[in-house]
């Protein structure tokens, strides 16, 4: 028997921390400090983000009236006195603008206030919808003209930054477009009670405007634009997507053929999306003859970029779903396809719609593939049910836009009242965004199953 060596070696406490462990909870702190640093760099950011949206794009939802009685002169507005719409529709805005100003002076005039200008610059106050808007009221009921309305119309632009704070007297004298005085008596006007600054519809329902009437632009047409391709979106990309990632999650063979498709589908997740919109611009538009801007063209190629998405999100799904479910399914005496579409895809439809409402949020906010295929374009009218050029769904028809893609053209226009329309027109896709994302937490919650 072999005696064992006493250890010399001090002894030490478990509870006393070495230079080794030390060493490591130094690390593990600073580890800590660097993961909490970048949270909070993050919420900061998205802080500052979100702040200066909110505070250049809220005053979007505001927009100043002025609400005085308009005489509509017969003599001006129907000469030939015969109250026929095809005749009254050769007097254009240009005649009617005079009119709202002449009613103006002499409204002011009546109430005892002197404007300290004349008709040119009391009609510069107004925008140059107004007369628009008369117009089109006048030649809906022509039985109006001769008579004395109660008319609410918008006031420009310059004069309704000028209650949003973004006119001031001081840049107002460096402004050809307004002048000191017109602020003057603009504030005279709202204390009177003819001037308000309310809550604005109409940027959400009304169409675009020219450069000229950034007070008038709105995002009806963007959002119908985006409403039909998300639709194409909807239609296509689904069925497919969910089609192809079962044939290759359940069915496909592993082969070199299949090892390809899955990289490539992995590869065309991360191509930019302004490779897309050269793909539809060259087999869309220029190989198949479709209308360019059409919201046909800008769904397919949304949909081609959405699909390896939708696959990838399906697959990642499908995967999930143990084995013991499909061998359970198989035992019982169900087949291939009874196991797939009976249990293994209702498993799976939580991870399926999360990844699609996920692909359609990305989809809903490109503009680089629709600037491609000319979706820039000016768009003043709402889309017909049916396409005036040809016996088709509006999918078919041309001179679409979308939200991302108004936003972008907003921001190209000189006057800095459509920035202002920019960043509301940027909460309102942050809405649809947020809206999307709690669609898919609900439906998550709604269909998942626990096994």
């Amino acid at each position: 028997m072999t005696d064992m060596p006493i250890s010399t070696a001090p002894k030490r406490s478990l509870y006393a921390q070495d230079a080794r462990t030390k060493k490591r909870n130094r690390a593990e702190t600073r580890f800590r400090v660097y993961g909490m640093a970048a949270v909070i760099t993050g919420i900061i950011a998205l802080i500052v983000l979100l702040t200066s949206i909110l505070g250049n794009g809220l005053s979007a939802f505001q927009q100043t009236y002025i609400s005085y009685p308009i005489t509509l002169s017969e003599d001006r507005l129907d000469p030939e006195g015969n109250r026929d719409p095809a005749e009254m529709a050769a007097v254009t805005t240009f005649g009617y603008l005079p009119v709202i100003a002449m009613s103006l002076q002499q409204h002011l005039e009546a109430e005892g206030i002197d404007p300290g200008m004349g008709g040119r610059e009391l009609a510069a106050m107004l925008s140059e919808e107004a007369p628009a808007q008369i117009r089109a009221m006048v030649l809906a009921n022509p039985e109006l003209v001769g008579t004395t309305i109660d008319a609410e119309i918008l006031v420009g632009g310059r004069i309704d930054g000028f209650f949003k704070g973004r006119v001031t007297m001081e840049s107002a004298e460096r402004d050809r477009n307004v002048s000191p005085a017109q602020l003057v008596l603009a504030q005279q006007l709202a204390e009177l009670g003819m001037m308000e600054t309310r809550f604005n519809w109409d940027f959400i329902t009304w169409p675009d405007a020219s450069g000229s009437r950034p007070e008038a632009a709105g995002l009806g047409v963007a959002i119908i634009g985006s409403f039909y391709m998300m639709l194409v979106v909807l239609a296509l990309a689904l069925p497919i997507g969910v089609a192809a990632s079962i044939y290759l999650e359940e069915f496909a063979p592993k082969n070199r053929l299949t090892d390809l498709i899955e990289v490539n589908i992995s590869n065309l997740a991360a191509v930019p999306s302004i490779v897309f919109g050269i793909l539809g611009l060259a087999v869309f538009i220029n190989f198949m003859n479709f209308n360019q801007s059409s919201p046909l063209v800008g769904g397919l190629v949304l949909t081609l970029m959405t699909l390896p998405t939708i696959i990838i999100a399906t697959r990642a799904s499908l995967r999930a779903v143990p084995p013991s479910i499909r061998q359970a399914a198989l035992g019982l005496g169900a087949s291939k396809m009874q196991s797939i579409f009976h249990h293994v895809l209702p498993l799976a439809m939580p991870g399926i719609l999360t990844g699609t409402i996920i692909g359609l949020a990305q989809a809903l906010g490109e503009t680089a593939p629709l600037l491609l295929i000319g979706m820039v374009a000016f768009v003043r009218e709402y889309p017909d049910f049916l396409s005036t050029h040809s016996n088709t769904f509006p999918l078919m028809g041309d001179g679409a836009t979308a939200l991302p893609v108004q936003v972008y053209s907003w921001t190209q226009r000189s006057d800095p009242a459509f920035v202002e329309r920019a960043s509301g027109a940027i909460i309102v896709l942050l809405v649809f965004l947020l809206m999307m994302n709690l669609i898919a937490i609900l439906l998550r919650r709604r269909f998942e199953r626990r096994w």
